[in-house]
């Protein structure tokens, strides 16, 4: 195998799979907005510890029940954290790793000099 085709081959590959057209950087900019409150930020790290309900999440974060539920459906709608519900109970959770990797990639960024 020719590795200058090789190597081409893996940058064709890089550039076509990150290429961002109108619609993949709108996407990219809501999920970049949503995060960019410093209350949904504090809720994440919550929940980072694992699944919990709104009760414990306004305790821990010093928020009305009302302002972490508001906080949390935004979340929900776009895909960052989930519900699970049990009797009267909603129980919160991230939605997947790849929001606990890109809160953990961020928070080393602004905490690395």
């Amino acid at each position: 195998m020719n590795t200058n085709s090789y190597k081409q081959d893996r940058v064709t590959a890089y550039d076509e799979a990150f290429s961002l057209d109108d619609e993949k950087a709108s996407q990219l900019a809501e999920l970049f907005s949503s995060l960019s409150d410093p209350n949904r930020l504090r809720i994440l790290s919550v929940l980072l510890r694992g699944e919990t309900h709104v009760q414990q999440i306004s305790e821990t974060v010093a928020m009305s029940q009302s302002a972490v539920s508001h906080q949390l459906r935004g979340l929900r709608q776009m895909r960052i954290v989930r519900a699970r519900k049990q009797g009267r109970m909603v129980f919160y959770s991230l939605d997947d790793d790849h929001v606990k990797e890109l809160f953990l990639l961020g928070l080393d960024h602004v905490c690395h000099e």
